[in-house]
């Protein structure tokens, strides 16, 4: 079962990979990061993506939705960023994300691959 470190590199392992992050969304912290692109500041990824995270969870709530999230997909003309809050007992307040190259990235395989590093990542 991986750690942490190791489901970064497993998530940068993904095609078309640029960045990757366990965040924390009760706080908004990163709790490891990995980039092969200098210019994505996963810190600010992870603070604003907390807030997508938090504004959903409120909006199912106040819909009375009782569901769980598999993930947030967020396109840009360039890239895709998936957020996979983890479902796990262990996991509960923390999110994958994943930011990708669109032209080089596989959207279907790369939510196949993050569901299962969420299902064997040791927290």
């Amino acid at each position: 079962m991986p750690n942490i470190e190791a489901g970064l590199k497993e998530m940068m392992e993904i095609e078309g990979a640029i960045g990757a992050a366990v965040v924390d969304y009760s706080s908004g912290m990163a709790l490891g990061t990995l980039s092969s692109n200098k210019s994505l500041d996963l810190t600010v990824a992870a603070a604003g993506n907390t807030e997508v995270v938090r504004a959903k969870m409120r909006t199912m709530d106040q819909l009375g939705l009782n569901d769980a999230i598999e993930d947030i997909l967020i396109t840009l003309s360039g890239q895709y960023h998936v957020i996979r809050p983890l479902t796990s007992r262990k996991g509960q307040g923390l999110f994958l994300y994943l930011a990708m190259d669109r032209t080089r990235g596989n959207l279907a395989l790369a939510r196949h691959r993050l569901k299962g590093i969420e299902e064997t990542l040791e927290i």
